[in-house]
């Protein structure tokens, strides 16, 4: 089974200050090299057989140095750096950091038709061109005055607080499950949102689990059930990583038990833990479910339980995402901040606390404590 694409850049991700161009433009940038085209023979070796499966396996190797994810991002970055450059009379290569410079800035200023980019939005751009520059055989130096000084002008004026997703919070979640049917399609999803909120998983992680070891070329990690619980092995953001998941005080909320319905009722007992129903949710098919459908469901979910029934409907749904499960955990759970930090895969305290919305504060008083 092939690996589903993870979710692409949005629209706004992609767009900057410049307008779309003719269609030939758009077809010249869609064949710009990717990491793994850009591998070859060298010109003075003679090709043969066993060097030419060679290229193919460095290839293969080439493509999963990074995400699909990131690597969609990063051609859409070169995409519309290409065509920024060549509207205004120059080419991409080799980089040239006072172009660079000036193309940061058009970012941020909005003097175009596009709105500004935000600073996290703009770095994670020029990420893109370093790396694709890279690539190509160029080096492009972030460090360059043209390039950091503008960038740091961006940060100091533009940079605002990181625009969080809301945290999914225990009675969110068991109302959330609660939508849901007994049909094999409900008890999938349950089993979905239940492990990713106890797992605090990515939803990429979640929907990357084979049953077993080894079941997949494309698995991201396997299941192993115990009378405790379950331990979720992950091939992770930061690496390969353990996840302990154990059972809940009831049936009706314990991930592990509804990781084990579906299973058993779905007859799943190798290959992709999380794959698409029939038509009428009957029956498990065989091809592994894009993590598309975890924001969809999350956000599907939150509507039909009532969660912030405060708000509009479209402020509810931009308030949730995958994420909103990760931070629903970092925020809920009453335990010391090291355990929340290993089972979200933290290198540091510092990022887990980005994740917890509510929790600790004003909990030390350090006015009082100080005397006043």
């Amino acid at each position: 089974m092939s690996k589903p694409p993870e979710i692409t850049p949005t629209d706004a991700e992609i767009s900057g200050s410049a307008s779309k161009d003719a269609t030939s433009e758009d077809e010249r940038d869609e064949s710009e090299p990717g990491a793994e085209d850009t591998i070859a023979l060298p010109s003075d070796i003679a090709g043969s057989g066993t060097l030419d499966r060679l290229v193919e396996t460095a290839k293969d190797y080439a493509r999963s140095a990074a995400s699909d994810n990131t690597l969609k991002a990063y051609k859409a970055d070169w995409t519309h750096f290409s065509r920024w450059c060549r509207m205004r009379g120059s080419e991409p290569l080799p980089p040239a950091p006072d172009l660079i410079g000036l193309y940061l800035a058009d970012l941020a200023s909005a003097e175009g038709p596009s709105p500004a980019l935000s600073v996290s939005t703009i770095e994670r751009r020029l990420s893109g061109l370093a790396w694709n520059c890279a690539q190509r055989g160029f080096t492009l130096d972030r460090k360059d005055r043209h390039i950091a000084t503008v960038l740091a002008g961006i940060k100091r004026k533009h940079a605002r607080p990181p625009v969080q997703k809301e945290a999914i919070l225990p009675g969110d979640i068991l109302a959330m499950v609660a939508t849901l049917g007994f049909d094999l399609r409900g008890l999938r999803d349950r089993a979905i949102l239940l492990l990713g909120y106890a797992g605090g998983l990515r939803r990429s992680e979640i929907v990357s689990l084979d049953v077993g070891k080894n079941d997949t070329p494309d698995s991201g990690g396997w299941i192993e059930i115990l009378d405790e619980g379950a331990v979720l092995t992950l091939n992770a953001k930061t690496g390969w990583r353990e996840v302990e998941i154990g059972r809940g005080s009831s049936d009706s909320t314990c991930p592990v038990h509804a990781l084990g319905q579906w299973l058993h009722f779905g007859r799943i007992d190798f290959g992709p833990a999380f794959v698409r129903t029939s038509r009428d949710g009957k029956k498990a098919l065989e091809s592994r479910l894009s993590d598309k459908h975890v924001a969809r469901l999350i956000k599907s979910t939150v509507l039909k339980s009532g969660i912030r029934a405060d708000l509009p409907e479209g402020e509810r749904l931009a308030l949730f995402s995958g994420h909103s499960l990760r931070a629903g955990l970092a925020s809920s759970a009453e335990v010391d901040e090291r355990h929340v930090q290993k089972q979200l895969g933290h290198a540091s305290a510092e990022m887990t606390r980005r994740y917890q919305r509510r929790r600790d504060r004003f909990r030390v008083n350090l006015t009082k404590a100080a005397g006043l």
